[in-house]
């Protein structure tokens, strides 16, 4: 976690959504919607940790990939750094790309197996035309030292490497080209406790030696606790709370993010002091989403207007919070 954030806005969405079509086409059946990305607003401070937490099938990833337009929005603004990115053509988009990069989560699957890691490094130089080969070669290697591998391991490939070192590898070939804004999707979530320590300490001093801004997507709550400046929480497209890391854990508003909380192993389960509440039924469908707050069919504190009508997010006692009965802690 950093604590010299600025207060300059780095990326902010406005209404953003992503929905997809699925289905039809057999017997004139219509196709059906997945609102993966349900109208998202929010704003990215410069050289802050901003975590974006929810069970799986939220839209955290997609949320993510819009954001760099690795995925196209259905509707809503990007602003990157003053620059709005839907309006944007594809050269322009391909300029703006050095700037914001992604660590992806299965460390393995994003490295193409049959390229060294010297190929798989200067790819990205090459595209963006950093230099000649000697310079390119001088980057590779610069690049392992930052992020604590030797030099020599640039003619290996990436079978070769452990969980850890390739999720390093990966680490670099996002700041190849000096980025200052850099999506992580889940990329601790596919490593051993100890290793996951390891990268995120990694990932912390990088942010303060290259002043980094994360948007750091994950559903381990321990990861965020420790990491993480601001938290979103989001539940099946949508924000439901937004805060700073300590206003959140210290006093969740939404029933969601005390359920979330709730779920959380505990080290010495004797010392529970009390049952702990539980989320009611399953997760509505994304193609068929209830009426009023999506939240309402597990809430055990919905009332008849959770029912009816969908709350927005809204300041409250500190941080926002889009419920219609916010909790008192």
């Amino acid at each position: 976690m950093t604590t010299d954030t600025g207060s300059e806005i780095v990326l902010s969405t406005r209404a953003l959504t992503k929905h997809f079509h699925v289905g039809g086409g057999f017997a004139g059946r219509p196709s059906r919607v997945v609102r993966a990305v349900d109208g998202v607003t929010l704003e990215i401070r410069a050289r802050e940790t901003f975590a974006l937490v929810g069970e799986s099938g939220c839209g955290k990833t997609t949320l993510g990939r819009v954001m760099l337009r690795l995925q196209e929005p259905t509707s809503g603004e990007i602003v990157y750094d003053g620059t709005e990115l839907t309006g944007l053509g594809e050269g322009e988009m391909r300029a703006l790309r050095k700037k914001m990069q992604i660590v992806f989560q299965d460390p393995y699957a994003s490295l193409n197996p049959r390229m060294r890691i010297e190929q798989i490094l200067a790819e990205p130089l090459r595209s963006h035309g950093y230099g000649t080969p000697a310079e390119i070669r001088e980057r590779c290697a610069e690049l392992l030292e930052l992020v604590g591998l030797r030099t020599q391991y640039l003619r290996n490939y990436p079978h070769q490497f452990s969980g850890g070192q390739r999720q390093r590898i990966g680490i670099a070939r996002a700041l190849a080209n000096k980025p200052d804004f850099v999506v992580c999707d889940e990329s601790v979530s596919a490593l051993d406790v100890s290793i996951q320590a390891q990268v995120l300490n990694l990932l912390a001093d990088l942010q303060d030696q290259l002043k980094l801004t994360y948007f750091f997507i994950t559903h381990d709550l321990a990861v965020v606790r420790q990491f993480a400046d601001r938290v979103g929480v989001m539940f099946l497209g949508r924000l439901v709370e937004v805060g700073t890391t300590e206003e959140i854990f210290a006093r969740p508003l939404h029933p969601y993010t005390m359920l979330l909380m709730a779920a959380v192993p505990r080290p010495d389960p004797r010392a529970r002091g009390g049952e702990r509440p539980m989320m009611q039924g399953e997760i509505p469908s994304p193609m068929a989403l209830p009426p009023g707050c999506r939240f309402h069919t597990r809430c055990p504190f919905a009332r008849d207007i959770c029912r009816v009508e969908d709350p927005a997010l809204q300041n409250h006692a500190g941080h926002t919070v889009a419920c219609h009965f916010p909790l008192e802690n």
